[in-house]
């Protein structure tokens, strides 16, 4: 499901695909992608619900035991932002497991000319929620 406020999305499609209701999509050029999951999809490793308990209950995963080190799943808007002072913002939930497997969550900004800017990464979650 998708809100007026540009990029906000809940992965409450209805069979509908994610990428374009949300105006995400999977970058071509990463190792592998991220999937549309609930608490039934991804079993043990992941969350029991997603982060709005009692509204919905999909979310955005990836598997990384499966992956080798250094490989990259990476989303990104459909639209680009204009740039602003004080007025875009960027806010998600996430959950990670603790595993030796975990990898580095971060978010990028890409400038005007294409430099990719990192703004923000976490290589842990220690609790048990979002």
């Amino acid at each position: 499901y998708y809100t007026s406020i540009a990029g906000s999305c809940n992965f409450e499609t209805q069979d509908q695909d994610w990428t374009t209701i949300c105006e995400l999509t999977q970058d071509p050029s990463d190792d592998f992608d991220w999937n549309l999951g609930n608490s039934a999809v991804v079993g043990k490793t992941g969350p029991d619900a997603d982060h709005t308990p009692g509204k919905g209950k999909h979310f955005l995963y990836v598997n990384s035991s499966v992956q080798k080190e250094g490989s990259r799943a990476r989303i990104i808007t459909t639209k680009l932002f204009p740039a602003s002072l004080g007025i875009c913002r960027v806010r998600f939930w996430f959950w990670m497991f603790p595993s030796r497997q975990t990898g580095i969550l971060k978010v990028h900004t890409v400038e005007e000319h294409g430099m990719d800017i990192l703004m923000w990464s976490s290589s842990r979650n220690e609790e048990n929620k979002w």
